[in-house]
Order: C-alpha cells, then structure tokens, then sequence
C-alpha cells in the first residue's frame, strides 16, 4: 500500500481518533487517588471495548485479585507473520489544582491547536495512537498484534514484573513498540534509546532531643536545618557536579541542544548558568542528576526563635544508564553516612527505586521504524534520543522479552507539559506519530518471524 494511500486512510480515521481520545480524558482514572479507583476500572473498560470494536479478543488482566486492571487484547495476523505488542497506559497523573488550569482538566479543549486534558498526551494519546493505526488499516493488518495497556504505570507499576510473567506466553512478541515518550521537537521526531534511572531517599537529620532558645545555645549546638544545609551541599561540588563516588556514566549521542531552545524548554532564568561540566545532552541524558525535590521544615511565617531538633529532605537521584540501582543506592547512602557533620544522627529512608534503560537500537525493525518516521515526517529523520527522566517498566519489558526489538516512541513535544497544569497535545504531531505507527505496522510484515 502506497504512503498516500496510508496518509488518506489515517485522514479518515482521524475525527474518530480525536473524539474517542476525548471520551477517554473525560475518564478521571487518577491511579494515585483510591477515591478515583472506579474511575480507573472504567477507562479500563472503555478501552476494551474500543479495541474490541476492531475485532480484537479482549479482556482485563491483574496480576492478582485488586490490583489495578490492565487492558489485553489480540488481532492474529495473516500465517506467518510475525506480533508486534502495542504498549500505552490508561491511568493518568492527578491534575492537582484546577486553577492552575486554563480550561478544566477533563473536558477536553482545543486552542492554538493543541488538545488540552490531562491524559490528553500522557498517555491516553498512544492509546489513541495504536488504535488509529489499526483502524486505519483495517482488514489489511499484516501483522499479528497484541495490545497491552496498562492502569498503574503513573503509580510506579508496582504489580507490572507479576503480571508480565503471568501474561508472558499472551505477551509474546518480535517487535514491542512503547508509547510514552515524546520527539525531539515539533517536526522532528525521535526514537528513545536511554532513560535514566531513579533512585529516592528520604533523609532525615536530628540534632537535638528537643527545640530549645537560639540565643542560649546558638554558636554552640547546630540546628537541624544548618546540619541538612551542609549535608545537602556536599552532593556536588562548586560547578554543580555530582560528586557521590562510585556512580557511573557514559557518553551521549552527538546531539546539538541549542541555548535558546535549552532557556524555553526548562523554563530557567535567564540569569542561571547551567550546572555540571560535560556536554549538554550527557548532563540531561546519560550522567547522574541529584535534586532535592521536598523538604519538610518549619515555614518562615511566624516561626520562632528556636534551633530546629530536626529536619528532612527528599533526594531524588536520576542514575545513568550505565548504572545500575543496587550501585547507586549503596554509593549514595556510603555519602550520606561519610558527610553528615557534626555527630548528627541521620537516618535514611529509601522511598522507591527504578531501573534505567539502554536500547541497542539497530537491526531491522528498527530500520523499518526510521523509515516509517522519516516518511511521516516528510523526510525529516529521527534522532536518538535520551530522556532525563525514568520510566522503569521499559527494563522490564526488556528483560521479559529479551528476544524482541523494543521500539520506545510517543506522542510528547517539549511544550506537552505532562504531568503538570495544561497538559496538551500538539494535533498536527499527533497525526504524523499516528501515520508514523500506520506505516511501521504495515512494513513490519517484511520480518521473518
């Protein structure tokens, strides 16, 4: 089937893509609030019954009675050929304080052409995605596909290593295409090949038995705020390298972050000077990144004139993908131990932790993908593209199923703002990632199975 007749088939489809995505993001499925438990079983079920409308074999899937429900559904090929599993996630991100919105959070909302809702791009647009390439399509599907969406990816997917090896015979597959990651900007798209991973630490730092007067003791006992000041600012060093010894890092792809676009994107001052020393993209993607992302102390409004006993700090340390998280977990609680000043008790509390990931990304699948983008796109080529953040479950595809050609794609730009107020959809992108995955699936025919 010829690119224009693939591009006409996606136009059709593409009102009803747009308004099953809405009905989608009208479906308040916060997996971090149980109040909205209900709500994620019925985005479930939508889902479901979308894909079952294209003549999949669907049902829910848990790994066990109570977890929170994924959406499994099957289309066989023609003889031979070989499956290609389409990953998206239903759950979504709380939308926090509606007023931060400019339109409300799930109703829908064009403007500038961007569709706005949380859920609108993360991820309920890959969902969108996946099914307009199957609609598109239509009984000329080449392939087998399985669809997996899953319903607690925005929780950590605490339930996923269970139930992938519960489900690994259904789950099966040559070819794993991801969506939930984003392109390099609009009108150039990507392919995902690193993400770092994710190591979180609660600390907390003690001093006194009791607060006691200022005055009376300041100069001779540190408070607890002084203490985790110091503590804190021994994580780097005065350009604002990482200096926890024993973690690792690697090098990046030769990919060019110019100034302006850096300033837009992260949204710093124009006065900051960037941190670290290296090349920009090994800073963002394939170095470890220390944060501090809370801090629990009293507010300055009316505090009073006391040494605070103790205080505490939240340490999220995004680790390279040449790490491993048992290493960085161990090197950064050796550092913590070794600098905490003062005969200060410390006591660490570790919240959560996620794999980085490393995609070897050639061989012909992933041929076919760049050929599929670099069409979509009018002939612009995809980049390799690293990510900052951590989506843990991709190592565990991998190490599921290590035997298929994983393809992490999405429908994300930088101005997408997931995760945050006015979340959006760039439309005329999203129609180029759904004729990008029309055109993978139909030239992955060509793989031996």
């Amino acid at each position: 089937m010829s690119l224009d007749d693939l591009r006409a088939r996606v136009s059709a489809v593409l009102p009803g893509i747009r308004s099953d995505l809405e009905d989608l993001v009208r479906i308040q499925s916060v997996s971090a609030d149980p109040a909205r438990s209900g709500e994620v079983e019925r985005s479930a079920q939508a889902v479901l019954a979308l894909f079952e409308a294209e003549g999949f074999t669907a049902r829910i899937a848990r790994a066990f009675d109570g977890a929170p429900p994924a959406v499994i559904a099957h289309k066989p090929g023609p003889e031979g050929s070989p499956t290609v599993l389409l990953y998206a996630h239903h759950d979504v991100q709380p939308e926090n304080d509606p007023a931060e919105w400019d339109s409300p959070p799930y109703e829908p909302t064009e403007r500038n052409g961007r569709l706005y809702g949380r859920g609108a791009a993360d991820d309920k647009a890959g969902i969108a995605a996946h099914l307009a390439a199957i609609r598109a399509l239509g009984d000329d599907l080449p392939v087998g596909v399985v669809l997996f969406c899953e319903g607690e990816e925005e929780v950590g997917s605490d339930t996923l290593s269970d139930l992938l090896a519960q489900e690994k015979d259904s789950l099966s597959a040559d070819v794993i295409v991801i969506a939930d990651s984003g392109n390099w900007d609009i009108g150039i798209p990507a392919l995902t090949t690193s993400l770092r991973g994710l190591v979180r630490v609660d600390v907390e730092v003690r001093t006194l038995t009791h607060a006691v007067h200022s005055g009376m003791w300041g100069g001779l006992v540190p408070d607890s705020l002084m203490t985790l000041a110091r503590l804190i600012a021994s994580l780097h060093d005065d350009e604002g390298n990482v200096v926890v010894e024993g973690l690792k890092s690697g090098p990046a792809d030769d990919v060019e972050y110019p100034e302006e676009k850096l300033r837009a994107e992260s949204g710093a001052l124009a006065s900051i000077r960037w941190i670290g020393s290296g090349p920009i993209v090994e800073r963002l993607w394939t170095k470890p990144a220390i944060s501090i992302t809370g801090l629990d102390a009293p507010q300055v409004f009316g505090a009073s004139n006391t040494l605070v006993p103790s205080a505490r700090a939240r340490i999220t340390l995004r680790t390279a993908p040449a790490d491993n998280t048992e290493n960085a977990l161990a090197r950064l609680l050796e550092h913590l131990e070794k600098h905490t000043p003062w005969g200060a008790e410390l006591t660490a509390t570790v919240v959560d932790t996620g794999e980085a990931t490393a995609i070897k990304a050639d061989g012909p699948a992933y041929d076919i993908a760049r050929d599929a983008f670099t069409q979509a796109w009018d002939g612009v080529r995809p980049i390799d593209m690293g990510v900052g953040g951590s989506i843990p479950f991709i190592a565990e595809f991998l190490d599921a199923f290590p035997q298929a050609s994983v393809l992490v794609t999405g429908v994300e730009d930088p101005d997408t703002r997931a995760h945050g107020a006015n979340e959006g959809l760039h439309l005329a992108e999203f129609e180029r990632v759904c004729l990008a995955e029309t055109l993978l699936l139909s030239n992955l025919a060509s793989l031996s199975k």
